[in-house]
């Protein structure tokens, strides 16, 4: 199965390395887990046109560093205006939205809320020290889900298939008799018209060809009839085992 591909969009280094060294691992040891794509925020307007499974956006302003007095470093945000730091937000909001895809976005703006959804992003508030093991929960069971929806659909796809065809074999095996009275009757008439006396050698041709035409078309309804019976006896024999693989269970 291909892997998942996860979209890191961040201006931290130790954001993506939070996230990836977070990630809940297959407790069965299958799967070597998503893979993860890291790139800068900037990149948000090539979204819609970006081949990923889940995009987990970093939404907490940045942090620069000044220097105050000599050997003392000061933090302050990289953005000082807070409108221009809501603005970002909402850009990349936005922007997932518009892709359509699954998304998470750690943020860390007050609110009574934890975490919120609009449509298939869900953003979520960036609390010390839990933030990375819940956005790894929250992006591996997104993961998951949409691989048992994709499984879903082709199953779904596959059963429309069967079932289509499986229409066309009953209609076909249920217009068996006439057809083959059909044919019955072209091949006698084929047989008549090949012994005719004076026939002339075009019409003689033709009369074959209607001859053996009809004997082909004979013999591929008499397989869809020997197929039908193998099925027919495959399911019977098919329902005893089940029957008693049942009991077994109860």
């Amino acid at each position: 199965m291909q892997r998942s591909t996860v979209l890191i969009l961040s201006r931290d280094p130790a954001f993506s390395r939070e996230i990836t060294a977070h990630w809940p691992r297959d407790p069965a040891g299958q799967g070597d887990g998503p893979e993860f794509v890291v790139l800068d925020q900037a990149f948000r307007g090539g979204l819609e046109s970006s081949h990923y499974d889940l995009a987990i956006v970093d939404a907490v302003l940045p942090v620069k560093r000044s220097r105050k007095k000599k050997d003392e470093l000061v933090a302050k945000p990289a953005i000082d205006n807070a409108s221009d730091a809501e603005s970002l937000s909402r850009d990349v909001q936005h922007a997932l939205v518009a892709a359509g895809k699954a998304a998470l976005v750690i943020h860390s703006e007050p609110g009574p809320d934890f975490c919120s959804v609009d449509g298939a992003v869900i953003a979520v508030r960036r609390e010390a020290g839990t933030w990375p093991a819940m956005a790894g929960l929250l992006g591996s069971e997104i993961l998951r889900r949409s691989q048992a929806e994709c499984h879903a659909r082709d199953a779904e796809r596959i059963c429309h298939t069967a079932l289509a065809e499986a229409t066309l074999g009953r209609y076909m095996v249920e217009m068996r008799t006439n057809v083959n009275n059909a044919l019955t009757t072209i091949l006698g008439n084929a047989e008549l018209l090949a012994h005719e006396p004076g026939l002339p050698a075009k019409v003689q041709t033709q009369a074959d060809a209607l001859r053996n035409m009809a004997l082909r078309l004979h013999e591929i309804f008499q397989r869809f009839s020997s197929i039908e019976k193998e099925l027919s006896f495959a399911a019977r024999e098919s329902r005893p085992e089940a029957t008693g693989a049942a009991a077994g269970v109860r």
